[in-house]
């Protein structure tokens, strides 16, 4: 029934979705909002059935500003929770590979350096969301869950965090080796190197200034949300 490497990407208009379509990978088709709409079965049955992907990329849904997540949680169910059970739902019946991108807002946040295996404890709407979607990837074995620490190359941002680590990688460097990353199967932490924010952004842009988290009156951030990625720096340095 399917087209032998056919990949579908949803949220193609998104920012990484972007950055993905430059790549010019040959097989994959970008669907719009209308031909592909996650939070409908009949839109997303009908356009599996006409285009017959072998993987989905799901890329769609609610991210920033995170601060959405809290004034809009309707919305954030909807798109993050329920479009990506839509999905998993077509894709068991159908026998799709599943790849969600997920976030390292699942973890709590407070001691860093998680691996795939650590317990998750989201912190806020926009974890919480994502956490949701999480769940029903679980349950279907045909998928892999990319929880990614991810951001524009340059720095976008004017202030950085200097007591907040992550472990950040640029969109770029991820949309490069996604040929081989959804070969996956499981759970995989996506990122670089543990750093506070302000030491990666002043790497990429000197004129950055430091900012503190008691700065920041939302919680949008914990001290410590890195992840550990040795799992992922095996097949990063074999692929690249």
């Amino acid at each position: 029934m399917m087209r032998k490497n056919k990949i579908l990407v949803t949220g193609g208009s998104g920012r990484f979705g972007k950055i993905l379509k430059k790549q010019n990978f040959k097989e994959y088709i970008f669907p719009n909002k209308k031909e592909l709409d996650i939070t409908n079965i009949k839109s997303i049955k009908n356009f599996i059935l006409k285009t017959k992907p072998k993987i989905i990329i799901h890329l769609a849904g609610l991210s920033r500003p995170v601060q959405l997540h809290e004034s809009n949680s309707i919305e954030s169910i909807n798109l993050n929770i329920i479009g990506t059970s839509n999905l998993v739902m077509v894709c068991k019946k159908y026998n799709i590979k599943f790849v969600y991108f997920s976030t390292n807002y699942v973890y709590p946040g407070t001691k860093g350096n998680y691996k795939e295996t650590d317990p998750v404890l989201p912190f806020n709407n926009y974890g919480w969301s994502k956490l949701g979607g999480e769940s029903a990837v679980h349950m279907y074995k045909n998928s892999l869950i990319l929880r990614i620490c991810m951001t524009e190359k340059p720095f976008i941002h004017r202030n950085a965090l200097s007591d907040v680590y992550f472990n950040f990688i640029f969109q770029e460097e991820v949309a490069k080796i996604i040929p081989q990353l959804i070969k996956l199967k499981g759970v995989l932490n996506v990122g670089g190197p543990i750093s506070t924010i302000y030491s990666f952004a002043k790497k990429h842009n000197s004129n950055v200034k430091k900012i503190s988290l008691k700065k920041i009156k939302t919680i949008v951030f914990k001290k410590n949300m890195s992840m550990n990625v040795k799992k992922f720096n095996k097949i990063y340095k074999k692929k690249i």
